[in-house]
């Protein structure tokens, strides 16, 4: 895996810094995702500059350097990512007389371009990438990004200086860090800001499957060269027609192809493994694969309640892996705490950041490579919340439609007053009174994506909280014609998410924390190919007698036996909400004091302090809300 930057810069500012000096300092400040190599490449004359960092796993020779210029001179690229099929693509550029200097699949993806042209050449490629080409005839820039939005791409406009990066490259001198508020607002709904959006104005993520392009004078272009959106309304639309030994052997068969491909590798290689049916499902295939015993990784915690780090130590003694695992304890986290705005550009606050970052970090000690199952819950319907948000609605649906704002106004009373007057009443109480708060907002809502949203909400009236913020962008969360593609709530909720939640969410956390180790992950589950065959399978083949990932758990149980899988989804957070009363309270004080709070301006101080006096005190459990306000603090307190 790489790290990739580069400016285009036609302002008055590019005549008074050195171009050399400005695009090495880029790619040092990218020094992790990229410890092996690194280069720039410069034409001061187009106000041009690319920089990028290596981190060799295919072809380890200097034939792998970049940034790489093309056979004929007339294209340069600067690539972060893998082409599993780079062989094949390779193949074909040679039978038309290609010729090739190494065997990265570097020089494949660039003579690619050079000879069928950006669009058709990612149409073509099976991988994870994020990447600018440099036409010199045209003077013309372009970046693109996968499918999935596997790799980070950032892209900023400040009038005629045009940025990119795999990371926000703050170090440029025309970078402008004017903070967005509604962005803002954004993340503290969400824990995490939506692409396009990023933490500061005029500055944005490239989305995924999207190409940008760029040249002086004019403003950016960005077209999509693969549509997840059609994809799924397809695979609604008209389903395969398979019996269930037909799906099974077609799922096996394009997700064992995935997880073969990402094998492929020229240093060592393993696998996460939390005992949970989609890292099971991965690792048992690369064990299919292999002759040797395969190396999982798996984190585990001091508190029980928390540790799954038992259910895959069992899954890896079945499967014969060589399995090593770490046990976490608060004193590590606070160990890490100063360190996260440093991997998250921006503010960041999906809990189990920090796990992700340990067992990375513990990976790194004996591999480069390792592949993971993230993907599973959002293509197979593995989400609680599905299912949690399904049977709420259909409750709602129960009651006519003239009683639901009196119902709403009725119970909303009650959570109110324990709130207002009642504050000391044991936590089970507490509780309660949110569970009533929840039903309460679901009779006030109009359909069940509303309440979806609502679910997934940190803070319910973000705008209100953030100074400065007047309007919270809600993107496909406010799209109702997807409704006519997708009529299936679930469906609608996985389609969501795979657009929002796992890019913006689960990917940058995953991409961040190994990336600072310099790890490599690859995720076989999102291969294109993988999630549009899921896509074409009738829900039935995801959600069968109440049973989630049914097609996806059948293949692994003829590798795994079910007892060693069957329990209670957990998910791969941390005990947050004891640590912050305890090891972590100084800290957390400090940054959510009065004080702390008005220097930043960025919250409503009054109501951080009530929320955070309420949860140290143990009759609320406001850690979620708490985690947003303090990533959002140290952040500030980092980077402004």
């Amino acid at each position: 895996m790489c790290g990739i930057a580069g400016f285009l810069d036609l302002s008055q500012l590019s005549q008074r810094y050195d171009y050399e000096r400005v695009a090495t300092a880029m790619a040092e400040t990218m020094t992790a995702r990229g410890p092996d190599d690194g280069g720039v490449w410069l034409d001061r004359a187009h106000g041009i500059g690319l920089a990028h960092r290596r981190l060799a796993v295919i072809d380890l020779t200097s034939a792998g350097h970049q940034p790489m210029v093309s056979r004929d001179k007339r294209y340069v690229l600067t690539y972060n990512g893998e082409i599993y099929n780079s062989l094949e693509l390779r193949n074909e550029l040679e039978s038309r007389n290609q010729s090739f200097r190494g065997t990265s699949d570097t020089e494949v993806l660039l003579e690619a371009c050079a000879t069928w042209g950006v669009e058709q050449t990612v149409k073509r490629c099976i991988g994870m990438f994020a990447f600018s080409l440099w036409d010199r005839q045209e003077h013309t820039l372009k970046l693109v990004r996968d499918r999935l939005g596997i790799k980070p791409l950032y892209w900023a406009h400040f009038g005629k200086l045009f940025l990119f990066g795999s990371e926000l490259l703050r170090v440029h001198p025309g970078f402008q860090a004017e903070i967005d508020h509604n962005a803002v607002a954004t993340f503290m709904r969400f824990s995490y800001i939506i692409a396009p959006q990023s933490i500061y104005k005029n500055v944005f993520k490239l989305e995924p499957a999207c190409i940008l392009t760029f040249q002086a004078g004019q403003s950016p272009r960005i077209v999509r060269y693969w549509d997840m959106r059609e994809v799924a309304r397809r695979g609604v639309a008209a389903p395969r027609k398979l019996n269930d030994t037909e799906a099974l052997q077609g799922l096996e068969e394009v997700l064992g192809e995935a997880v073969r491909c990402r094998m492929v590798a020229d240093v060592p290689l393993g696998a996460f493994l939390s005992g949970g049916v989609d890292s099971s499902a991965v690792v048992a295939l690369m064990q299919k694969y292999r002759t040797l015993p395969l190396k999982t990784f798996t984190i585990g915690y001091s508190e029980g309640n928390f540790d799954e780090s038992v259910h895959a130590r069992k899954v890896a003694e079945h499967l014969g892996t060589d399995h090593r695992e770490v046990i976490v304890e608060s004193r590590h986290i606070c160990e890490l705490l100063p360190q996260l705005p440093d991997w998250y550009d921006e503010p960041f606050a999906d809990t189990s950041q920090i796990p992700t970052f340990l067992v990375s970090q513990m990976t790194r000690q004996d591999v480069t490579v390792a592949l993971s199952g993230d993907g599973g819950d959002e293509l197979f319907a593995g989400y609680n919340r599905y299912f949690k948000v399904e049977k709420k609605w259909r409750r709602v649906l129960e009651v006519p439609k003239t009683l639901r704002p009196v119902l709403s106004k009725v119970l909303g009373i009650f959570p109110h007053l324990l709130d207002e007057f009642l504050g000391i009443l044991p936590r089970k109480v507490s509780n309660a009174s949110k569970k009533v708060r929840r039903l309460a907002e679901s009779f006030s809502l109009k359909n069940g994506d509303a309440l979806n949203r609502y679910l997934l909400s940190r803070w319910n009236d973000p705008v209100s909280l953030v100074h400065g913020a007047d309007i919270e962008p809600r993107g496909v969360f406010s799209d109702e014609t997807l409704a006519d593609d997708l009529p299936d709530l679930v469906t609608r909720m996985q389609f969501i998410d795979i657009v929002t939640n796992l890019p913006d969410d689960i990917l940058t956390k995953v991409d961040r924390a190994s990336m600072a180790v310099s790890l490599e992950v690859r995720v076989p589950i999102l291969d294109h190919r993988v999630v549009e065959f899921v896509w074409s399978l009738p829900r039935h083949m995801k959600i069968r007698d109440g049973e989630r990932k049914w097609i996806l758990r059948q293949i692994l149980y003829q590798y795994v036996p079910r007892k060693l899988i069957e329990r209670q989804k957990m998910g791969f957070g941390i005990p947050l909400d004891g640590w912050i009363r305890g090891t972590l309270r100084d800290w957390a004080e400090d940054l959510l004091s009065e004080r702390a709070l008005k220097e930043t301006g960025l919250l409503d101080s009054e109501l951080i302090r009530k929320k955070w006096s309420q949860h140290i005190s143990g009759t609320h459990d406001f850690k979620k809300q708490l985690w947003s306000a303090l990533m959002l603090q140290a952040w500030h307190q980092r980077w402004m």
